[in-house]
C-alpha cells in the first residue's frame, strides 16, 4: 500500500497560483487551507508571501507554527483546524499581527501568547486550556477586544453567565466574548444613572 506524500508548502503555493492566475508574492491574501494530502508542516516557502496581509492555512495537519516569520505585513492568520499546541514560531509578528484564528487545535498552555502585543481578536475556541492562571496571559494583551474560547475546558466548567462575569472582570479591554457583545456592570450603571437623572425624567414626561 503506497503512503501518500503530505502536500508541501511550496506545492500548495504552487497550486494556488495556478488556481488564482496570480504570484503568490504580490497577493495580499492568500488561501491554503484544505489541502489534500494535507500540509503536516509549515516552512520557509511561505517566507515568498511578503505582500500578505492574510493568510490562511486551516483545516490540514500541522502540528507547528514556522516559517513566516518574515511575513513583515501579515495581520490576520488563520491557523484553526489543525494540531497545533502552542504559540511558539510567532514572536517575529509580535508588532503586526492583529488576529488570529487558531480554534479546533491542541492548545493547552497560553505560553508566547503574550509575545503578539498588537492582537484585537483571538479566535481559539474548541482547544484544551483549562486553568485560569493559563487563561490569565491574556491580560498582557492590552488591545485584545475580541475573544472566541467557548469549547475550552476551562469555558465548560462554569455557567455561561459567570464564565462572562468572570472573564469581563480579568480582560477589562475585551468589547465581545464568544461573539457577543459584553456589558459591564459600570456600563449598566452609568445608563441607569442617564436615566434617573432630572433632565431625562422632565423629557419624558413632556
Amino acid at each position: 500500500m503506497t503512503t501518500v506524500k503530505p502536500t508541501t508548502c511550496k506545492e500548495a503555493i504552487r497550486l494556488w497560483e495556478e488556481e488564482n492566475k496570480q504570484e503568490a508574492s504580490t497577493a495580499k491574501e492568500v488561501i491554503l487551507s484544505f489541502q489534500w494530502p494535507p500540509i503536516e508542516k509549515m516552512d520557509n516557502a511561505l517566507s515568498v508571501l511578503i505582500n500578505c496581509e492574510k493568510l490562511s492555512l486551516s483545516t490540514n495537519m500541522i502540528e507547528k507554527i514556522a516559517g513566516i516569520g518574515t511575513l513583515k505585513n501579515l495581520r490576520i492568520l488563520s491557523l484553526g483546524r489543525n494540531l497545533i499546541k502552542g504559540f511558539a514560531g510567532l514572536e517575529a509578528l509580535g508588532d503586526t499581527l492583529e488576529e488570529l484564528w487558531i480554534s479546533y487545535n491542541l492548545i493547552e498552555k497560553m505560553k508566547g501568547i503574550n509575545a503578539m502585543r498588537n492582537l484585537r481578536v483571538v479566535y481559539m475556541s474548541n482547544n484544551l486550556v483549562r486553568e485560569w492562571t493559563e487563561f490569565n496571559k491574556l491580560q498582557e494583551l492590552t488591545n485584545l477586544q475580541d475573544l472566541v474560547f467557548v469549547g475550552n475546558p476551562l469555558y465548560e466548567s462554569l455557567e455561561v453567565e459567570n464564565w462572562r462575569l468572570e472573564v469581563a472582570r480579568r480582560l477589562p479591554t475585551l468589547e465581545k466574548l464568544d461573539g457577543e457583545l459584553i456589558i459591564r456592570a459600570e456600563e449598566c450603571a452609568n445608563v441607569l444613572q442617564k436615566l434617573d437623572s432630572p433632565l431625562q425624567t422632565q423629557k419624558s414626561v413632556e
